[in-house]
């Protein structure tokens, strides 16, 4: 019976899911790898200045989300992923195109951070597909749906480059609130969700240290991987105006950003091809190190095309990483507290990417854009060796698979 209804549910499901991934990462990545830009249009000239900016800007979002997460976790977990979705889309979306009205930087802050209360779509999407998807296709179905988020973030930053050159920064904000409602109405119209409370008793569905406790090498390693990653990734921008000089500067901006997109594209399917044989936790750490070493081309770049070669060697290998994590939470977590522990893993996610641009920045005033890729990249490969000696994860997978 069980085998049944999932036959019927979850391949429709991830594709609603993938549409509505797609257009909720296309949005946000339309406006994202240009904030340092706009922060110069509300009347930021000095470098240190807008690195600054773009740090508290970019990461004021995330720290409201880590705090959150949980909550919204633990409501679906009661009443249903479905209606965190809307509240998820339509917010951001509202919240989003205000800020095209900003005549402030303080007031573009403000307005990231009320987005931090409604945040939570891509995690939540990413709960209700393994609620409805078998274990032994989760591998599968949560790497698909990684791919609408790729495939979003992949076209965003070319389209905002081409957007930006046409109409400006301020407009794009608009085009992201819209694509963010339009993600909320594939999910109000065409996902059916069967959510019924679980059969437990009151004391069983609480969250108790026990139940969490696997789960924290995978929280851990979710924090060090944003950290790291989110360090450079606000400042690749103003990183490609200091080597490239000439015509269409947005549009190589935005290349730079996007090229990571178009390389996990490739990685993301073979690494979890690979990971179904070998095991979630061993390409993990493969990837995170492989990942730390594809930043000695960046930090070292002379020129626009070098960078551009180094993005991409970066982007081959983070596709495995997000799948792999999402995989461990659905296996390691039990059925009652399955969407609160991908709330704890997005908070986990979102402390990095508060964590990263803070640093990032400050270091990248202080010390130049360039000493950010050596600390990215040690971040990186520490996270890939605590993995690797994590030998404790796969015993509490496979108490996981017999209980």
């Amino acid at each position: 019976m069980l085998k049944e209804v999932y036959g019927l549910n979850w391949k429709r499901t991830l594709l609603i899911l993938w549409i509505s991934d797609f257009f909720c990462a296309m949005g946000m990545s339309l406006i994202l790898p240009f904030l340092p830009l706009y922060i110069e249009k509300l009347g930021v000239h000095q470098m240190a200045s807008v690195e600054r900016w773009t740090g508290w800007i970019f990461s004021g979002q995330f720290i409201v989300s880590v705090f959150f997460q949980p909550i919204w976790g633990r409501v679906a977990d009661k009443y249903g992923r479905k209606s965190m979705l809307l509240r998820a889309g339509f917010g951001m979306g509202v919240v989003t195109a205000l800020m095209g009205l900003a005549t402030a930087p303080w007031q573009l802050l403000v307005l990231r951070i009320i987005n931090g209360v409604f945040s939570g779509f891509i995690s939540m999407s990413i709960s209700l597909l393994a609620s409805v998807t078998p274990n032994e296709q989760s591998g599968r179905a949560l790497g698909t749906l990684q791919t609408g988020l790729i495939a979003g973030s992949l076209l965003g930053p070319l389209a905002g480059g081409i957007m930006a050159e046409k109409m400006g920064y301020s407009h794009i904000f608009f085009f992201t609130g819209a694509f963010l409602c339009v993600a909320g109405l594939l999910i109000l119209f065409f996902v059916h969700e069967e959510h019924k409370p679980t059969s437990v008793s009151k004391e069983k569905s609480k969250v108790h240290w026990a139940m969490v406790k696997p789960m924290l090498p995978v929280f851990i390693a979710s924090f060090a991987t944003n950290l790291g990653m989110m360090t450079i990734e606000p400042l690749a921008t103003v990183y490609a105006k200091t080597l490239y000089h000439g015509l269409h500067l947005e549009f190589f901006a935005g290349l730079v950003v996007s090229i990571t997109g178009v390389a996990n594209l490739v990685g993301a399917p073979t690494l979890g091809k690979i990971g179904d044989k070998i095991g979630q936790r061993k390409i993990l750490a493969f990837a995170l190190l492989m990942a730390a070493l594809a930043f000695i081309p960046q930090a070292l770049a002379g020129n626009i095309t070098t960078l551009l070669v180094g993005r991409f060697l970066l982007g081959l290998f983070v596709g495995g990483m997000v799948p792999s994590l999402n995989v461990l939470v659905k296996k390691l977590a039990p059925p009652e507290i399955q969407a609160t522990a991908f709330g704890f893993n997005s908070s986990s996610l979102f402390l990095g990417n508060f964590a990263g641009p803070l640093i990032g920045s400050h270091i990248a005033a202080l010390y130049g854009i360039r000493s950010v890729f050596y600390v990215t990249m040690s971040v990186l490969l520490l996270n890939s060796i605590a993995i690797y000696f994590n030998r404790s994860m796969d015993a509490n997978l496979s108490k996981a698979r017999t209980a």
